[in-house]
Formats: structure tokens, sequence, C-alpha cells
């Protein structure tokens, strides 16, 4: 198969598929979500994401339809029907299908899946970013289906003609990108903002932070502004699809390219983890 669909057990090709409209996404966005890449019809970091998506689904008080070994054991079986090993695996719960009501549907949810062909960058060739206000609301570090910000930011990027939109909120402090993580290197410190409510805990950022530790590169977990993002050795960009990104430009004017070694170095060893986990 190129493409697969899984609707509360129901498989098929994704362009087949069929939501029902009573559906909690379909009038509320309701529920929560993960994702990941497959290489080699292995699943990287599986067990994070899940933990993640189970979190995130906890938060909201969605009640999950299956456990999270189940849901292991369904990913699994799902990317070895592909005809390709190499895929972006995305999973949704939402709150489960009723008539239009704000209040809660009672019941378990949905469970929703979505795998297609996908490849991770390489992170050798720079990307570019523009920076927005953070106007979303203060559950960040919740994935849910509530993307429009998101999807806004995202479009912007693609009218401005670069690859990535960088959120900021009052007093200039960085949180995160519209679809990744953004972190700097500055006096050869990664520097990133915590894991609060303002910004989703990334996957990719967590193995970032552990591989930095791992080299023995200092690792700054606190707030920093665009002052420190105009003005840093590296920009950095991470997300589950692709694991280490570096910034040349944001908002017209050229940033980053002052640590490249330390930045390879890091890459490098990021880009080994997945290969290896993945072989």
């Amino acid at each position: 198969m190129k493409t697969l669909g899984y609707y509360n057990g129901k498989f098929a090709e994704l362009e087949d598929m069929m939501i029902p409209m009573n559906d909690r996404a379909c009038f509320f966005g309701d529920g929560a979500y993960d994702a990941g890449p497959s290489r080699n019809y292995k699943i990287f970091a599986i067990d994070e994401h899940i933990d993640r998506f189970f979190n995130s689904a906890g938060l909201l008080k969605i009640k999950m339809p299956v456990t999270k070994q189940e849901l292991k054991s369904i990913l699994e079986e799902m990317v070895q029907k592909l005809d390709t090993g190499n895929n972006f695996v995305y999973y949704q719960v939402t709150r489960g299908t009723g008539i239009r009501n704000h209040a809660f549907t009672e019941g378990a949810g949905n469970l929703w899946i979505l795998i297609k062909p996908d490849e991770i960058a390489d992170g050798l060739t720079p990307i570019k970013l523009i920076t927005m206000a953070d106007t979303r609301f203060y559950h960040c570090n919740i994935k849910t289906l509530n993307l429009i910000p998101s999807v806004m930011a995202a479009q912007a990027a693609k009218e401005a003609g670069v690859d990535e939109t960088v959120f900021y909120r009052e007093g200039g402090i960085v949180t995160e990108c519209a679809h990744s993580n953004v972190c700097i290197i500055k006096d050869n410190v990664l520097r990133s903002h915590p894991n609060d409510n303002m910004i989703l805990p990334g996957i990719a950022k967590a193995h970032m932070i552990k591989m930095c530790k791992k080299l023995e590169i200092p690792v700054n977990e606190t707030p920093f502004t665009l002052d420190d993002l105009f003005n840093a050795q590296e920009v950095i960009v991470t997300s589950s699809s692709n694991l280490c990104l570096r910034a040349s430009e944001i908002d017209g004017k050229a940033v980053g390219g002052k640590a490249p070694e330390l930045y390879e170095k890091i890459r490098k060893a990021l880009l080994d983890e997945f290969y290896e986990a993945t072989a």
C-alpha cells in the first residue's frame, strides 16, 4: 500500500477512508495528536511519542480507546503494510461521536491513524524563518487538534517564501515555531525555552538536549529573547519530521553560521542516533 489510514479498527488507503460527521473533530477540533518518522519499517522514539500522546489526551480528559501497548502494536503492524519503510506516522484521538454539543460526549474516544511516505532532512541545507507574535492560548504543552494559529503562521511563512515561523510573546520572549521547536547556541551554550505551558515539549528537542549533555555541550533551559535569537551563534529548529535544521535568515536578516563545527557535531550525532535506531 502507498498510504494507509485507520479509524476505530478499520484499515484502508487514505483516499478510501470515511469519518462520521458527528465525530467531535468535525465541530470542535476536540482531540489530541502525535506523530513521528519511521525508517526501514521502524518507528523512531515510539515510546516517547506515545507517552506524550497519552499525556495530551489526559490533560484534555479524553478517555483513550486503547492502552499504550495496544497502540504501539497497531502502529508497528500498520507500518509493515506500506510499500516503503520510510514514512510519516500520525495518530490522533478525538473525544468521540455524538450530536453536536459543547459538553463532553460519553465513552471512549475515536482513534485515527495516518501513514504516508516521507523522509527526514539531513540538516545540511540551511532554512529561512520569519517571526510572529504568539497569540495562541496558554496550553501549548497539549498537542491538540486546534491548530488554526499554527496554520496561519505556516501560511505566512509560505507566502514570505521561507520555511518556518518563530513565535514570540510579551517582552520578546521566543517560544517555539509554528510546527517545530527552536533553540539557539550562544556563548557555546545550547539555549532552549523551558518545557512549560507555552511550548510543546518536543521529542526531537529532548533528544538534542540529551545529546548535547552527552557531548559535554552546556545546556541552559531558560527563556531567551528575539535579541538573543538574532545574535546567536546558531539558530536550530527541531521537529520529529526534521531532527536538526539550522537557520541562515530570519525576517530577511542573516543569522547564525558562527559555530558551524559545533552545529555539525550536534547534527551528526542526532542523525547517527536516528540511523542506528532505525537500521
